[in-house]
């Protein structure tokens, strides 16, 4: 497929690593010195220009692409670019990220002649409701309309003595309905065979139903509690989106924004949070609210060192946990290291939805794992796919691992006799490199 990426920025960049070894990519961008760090890293063609001027697109190959992802920052230059692309195209679908919400109503109502479109905010606020969704865990996702919760523990010292540690998986008490899908031991991944073994230090990817992700959290993160009631710290368009899924999970929420006017479009939009117009600087503030009575707090500021503040401020007070959107990713690892619990990256949250749409349309969905070093797949699998009617534990070790298995809309977690069927959704984590093979034999 020939694809043009518009944007070379952190979402750009994303997208781009993940579709450049299957299919024909070129990348336009305005700043040379982005494009020129893209081209080192990746076998893209690159094109210096205005994404919303003509020029720049024909440059790129419009007339002959076959999808146009319109990734950069800027809504008004992502529709531009997607009416250029009708014009001077006519087979190219069009993917826009927007920043703006009201986009979304907008195309759903079919006002926008666009293919599809990603709201970064929206995508963000999904991401960092499945990140909660579990206590304790690192990192989640969840799958087939809720059917499947692919949960990353780490396995803490504090874990020494459990029966699911040290244990050769096969003899663990694992929880029902649930399957280890990876261990990573360091720089190795260890592959979850029966002999296998968890061990202080390792991060554990599970794929489990709701309940039994809940149990791998009660048995390796037995202190962390279910979320009930949340403090939000940022009341611009994506902590409105935040707070709107957490309300509509039956979650208390409680917003505070230093600035007067997003306070009141936030307790105009959502009137059944709590909004104050206070900051995160406001100790009074903070004690007077008890907000270190708060479950979860999450900060979703517009700077990343004042969000870095806030979330380690409302763990002083005594917020069991705590969660940053933050906008840089190279800024993840010193939140950790500041005590902040989980991490959440827009742009990374944008870059999955805009590459499903790039993938077999057999793809559900894609999500990614530790540091994008794993993609998962919900795929569709086909009468005539290589690996119909084999049982798991006599398919090819590849490195890649069917975690579940949607089947008359039931969630299966299988073993090594089960078999795939055609017309099962297959849960599947693999390699970002392989990602296209295991499409082509699914």
């Amino acid at each position: 497929m020939r694809i043009i990426v518009l944007g070379a920025g952190h979402v750009g960049m994303a997208v781009t690593a993940s579709l450049f070894e299957d299919h024909e990519v070129a990348v336009v961008d305005r700043d040379p010195a982005r494009l020129q760090a893209l081209a080192n890293a990746y076998d893209v063609r690159t094109v210096e220009g205005d994404g919303a001027a003509q020029g720049a697109l024909e440059e790129a190959g419009i007339a002959d692409a076959d999808l146009l992802i319109a990734s950069t920052a800027h809504a008004e230059v992502n529709l531009v670019a997607a009416m250029f692309a009708r014009g001077l195209s006519s087979r190219a679908r069009t993917l826009v990220r927007t920043t703006d919400v009201s986009h979304i109503a907008a195309w759903r109502a079919g006002v926008l002649d666009v293919d599809f479109m990603v709201s970064s905010e929206l995508e963000t606020a999904r991401a960092v409701v499945n990140a909660i969704a579990v206590p304790g865990a690192r990192a989640t996702d969840v799958f087939a309309d809720g059917k499947v919760t692919i949960a990353e523990f780490d396995v803490l010292p504090g874990a020494a003595g459990n029966p699911l540690v040290g244990v050769a998986l096969s003899a663990a008490p694992l929880p029902e309905t649930s399957r280890v899908a990876l261990i990573v031991r360091g720089e190795e991944l260890v592959l979850p065979t029966g002999g296998a073994t968890l061990e202080v230090g390792d991060k554990v990817v599970v794929m489990a139903s709701p309940q039994a992700a809940a149990a791998w959290s009660e048995q390796l993160v037995p202190e962390a509690r279910p979320i009930r009631e949340a403090t939000l710290f940022g009341a611009d368009s994506a902590g409105i989106a935040i707070a709107g899924k957490l309300l509509h999970r039956g979650v208390r929420v409680r917003i505070a924004d230093g600035d007067a006017a997003r306070a009141r479009a936030a307790a105009a939009a959502l009137p059944q949070a709590r909004v104050f117009h206070a900051s995160p600087r406001d100790r009074d503030f903070l004690r007077e609210e008890r907000i270190g009575a708060s479950d979860v707090a999450v900060a979703v500021l517009e700077d990343d060192a004042d969000t870095l503040y806030a979330a380690v401020v409302a763990r002083s007070e005594g917020v069991a946990t705590t969660l940053a959107v933050v906008d840089d990713p190279a800024a993840a690892p010193v939140f950790e290291q500041a005590g902040v619990d989980v991490t959440v990256n827009p742009r990374a949250a944008t870059a999955e939805e805009l590459v499903r749409f790039a993938h077999d349309p057999r793809l559900h969905q894609i999500g990614l794992l530790d540091d994008d070093r794993f993609e998962v797949l919900d795929v569709r699998v086909r009468a005539d796919g290589e690996l119909v009617g084999r049982a798991i534990r006599d398919m090819p070790r590849t490195g890649s691992v069917i975690g579940a298995i949607v089947r008359d809309g039931r969630a299966v977690f299988p073993h090594g006799a089960d078999t795939l069927q055609a017309g099962d959704r297959a849960i599947v984590l693999v390699d970002p490199a392989r990602a296209a093979h295991v499409e082509r034999t699914l």
